[in-house]
């Protein structure tokens, strides 16, 4: 699993973990009944806290979107519907056109003037 974080983006951490694993899911990197790395492993491999990576995968559970197994570790319980994905993308674009000063109405008449 290829994650990336951005130091520069004000969402917290487990935010960015949580988008960052719904976009595996999304996308088909992971399906159903795949299995995760461990906390500590995703925590190691992003220089971040396992608290941090926790929280997030703690999210995304109770989301219905993983499930935790003791013994077994975390696997992908469900596949994320196509909205909730678009959500999950609309929700980055936003935050990301927010760092360049743009408000929610001129992001919407930018997607209004796509073909």
């Amino acid at each position: 699993m290829l994650l990336t974080l951005d130091l520069n983006d004000a969402r917290p951490l487990h935010e960015q973990v949580a988008g960052a694993i719904r976009r595996a899911i999304g996308d088909g990197s992971y399906a159903p009944g795949d299995r995760l790395p461990s906390a500590r492993d995703l925590a190691d491999v992003l220089g971040i806290n396992a608290n941090t990576v926790l929280r997030a995968l703690r999210d995304l559970r109770d989301e219905g979107l993983l499930e935790f197994r003791r013994g077994r570790g975390i696997s992908v319980a469900g596949q994320l519907d196509g909205r909730a994905l678009l959500v999950q993308r609309a929700r980055e674009l936003l935050e990301e056109a927010r760092r360049y000063g743009y408000r929610r109405d001129d992001l919407i008449a930018i997607l209004e003037e796509l073909p």
